[in-house]
C-alpha cells in the first residue's frame, strides 16, 4: 500500500423527531468510483437511508478529552442548543450561534460547531468573508443555490433554514464566524487503498471489522475519532484519503490558465487563502469542495459571482475535481 501524510442551563424548543436521523449512525454502504453518468458522487453527497432511528439515551453525562462541560446524548442531539465543550477556546457565542431562536431555525453552532470548523456534511465557516456568508444565505433563501443531490439533507436543509432567520440574525452569525481564525482540521493522506466505509450521520465512517478497498477516483473523508465526532467535539478533526499524486496534480490545475482564461489562484489567492470578498479554500473539507464544484458545474449553485465559476469548472472531469479538492484541503489555512 502506498500511503503518505499531508499534513448548562439551556433553553429547549420543540423538535421534530424525524430530524434525529441527522446524528445517528446507519449502515448504508458506499461503493467505489462511479461512472460519469451516474449523477452526484455518493462519497461526497453522503446520504442516510430512510427509516433510521436514534440510539437510545441512557442518561449518562458524557465528556470529551479536555472538555469543560458534560452533556447527555439527548443534549448533544439538541438542534436548538449548541453543545459547547470548550467555551474558553473561542469568543462568546452570539445568541443565534448558541441557540435556535424559533421553531425551524436551528442553532448555527450545532452544525458548524462553536469554532466554525464544521464537518464534512456542511461548510467550514471560520474566517470566511462577512459579505460572502451573508450572500450565500441570501442565495439559499432565494433558491439560487441548492444541492445536486435532493437526498443530501444537510446541504439542502439550508434552503429552509435560510428563510427561518432574520437579516439581523444572519448578520450576527456572519460577524461571529468571519472573525474566527481557521485552523488545520483535515489530515490529507495519499493512498491507493482506503478503509471500507458506510454512511453514518451524513458522513463516512469506517466499517467494523476493518477492511480496505481501492480508492479509485474518490476522496474518502472520515473522522479521526468517531466517538468524539459523534459528540460534536470541536477539537477532533478529520482524515481525508485521496488518490496518489492528486495533491501535486491539483496544484498544477489550480495554477494553470484553464479553458475560460482563468486560474484558481488568480481569484482565491496564491495558496488558495482567499482574496478580499472571495473565500479561502485552503484547509477546508474536500468533500464539501467537491460538492460545490459539482453543483456549479451542473448549474445548481448560482447567485452573485457563482456564475463566474461555471465556465471555469464546466470542462473539469471527475479526476480534476478530486485533485483540486485534495490540493486545497492539504494546504494550511
Amino acid at each position: 500500500m502506498h500511503e503518505r501524510n499531508r499534513a448548562n442551563s439551556r433553553p429547549t424548543l420543540h423538535r421534530r423527531p424525524w430530524f434525529a436521523a441527522l446524528i445517528v449512525g446507519t449502515s448504508l454502504l458506499v461503493g467505489g468510483a462511479r461512472a460519469a453518468d451516474e449523477g452526484p458522487p455518493a462519497w461526497a453527497f453522503v446520504v442516510n437511508p430512510p427509516g433510521t432511528k436514534p440510539s437510545p439515551d441512557d442518561g449518562r453525562a458524557l465528556q470529551v478529552p479536555g472538555g469543560k462541560a458534560s452533556f447527555t446524548l439527548t443534549q448533544i442531539r439538541d438542534l436548538y442548543n449548541t453543545p459547547d465543550w470548550f467555551p474558553d477556546a473561542h469568543p462568546p457565542l452570539p445568541a443565534v450561534v448558541a441557540h435556535g431562536p424559533r421553531e425551524g431555525a436551528f442553532a448555527c453552532g450545532f452544525c458548524h460547531l462553536p469554532n466554525g470548523q464544521g464537518r464534512p456534511e456542511n461548510a467550514n465557516l471560520a474566517g470566511l468573508p462577512f459579505d460572502y456568508i451573508v450572500r450565500q444565505v441570501a442565495d439559499f433563501r432565494s433558491g439560487a443555490r441548492h444541492g445536486s443531490e435532493p437526498r443530501h439533507l444537510p446541504g439542502n436543509l439550508m434552503s429552509s433554514l435560510a428563510k427561518a432567520f432574520t437579516e439581523a440574525e444572519v448578520r450576527e452569525a456572519a460577524a461571529y464566524f468571519s472573525a474566527l481564525q481557521p485552523r488545520a482540521w483535515i489530515r490529507v493522506v495519499e493512498s491507493d487503498t482506503v478503509p471500507k466505509t458506510h454512511a453514518a450521520g451524513w458522513m463516512l465512517v469506517a466499517d467494523e471489522p476493518a477492511a480496505r478497498e481501492p480508492i479509485g477516483a474518490r476522496i474518502i473523508e472520515m473522522p479521526e475519532d468517531l466517538e468524539r465526532t459523534e459528540r460534536r467535539d470541536a477539537s477532533s478533526g478529520f482524515v481525508a484519503y485521496v488518490p496518489p499524486g492528486s495533491v501535486a496534480r491539483g496544484r498544477t490545475l489550480a495554477e494553470r490558465v484553464g479553458a475560460a482564461g482563468a486560474r484558481c489562484t488568480a481569484c482565491h489567492g496564491p495558496r488558495l487563502e482567499g482574496l478580499g470578498p472571495i473565500p479561502g479554500l485552503a484547509g477546508r473539507s474536500p468533500s464539501y469542495l467537491v460538492r460545490q464544484l459539482y453543483d456549479m458545474k451542473h448549474g445548481n449553485r448560482r447567485g452573485a459571482w457563482a456564475g463566474l465559476m461555471q465556465p471555469v469548472v464546466v470542462d473539469l472531469g471527475d479526476e480534476d475535481i478530486v485533485a483540486i479538492a485534495a490540493y486545497a484541503a492539504s494546504l494550511t489555512p
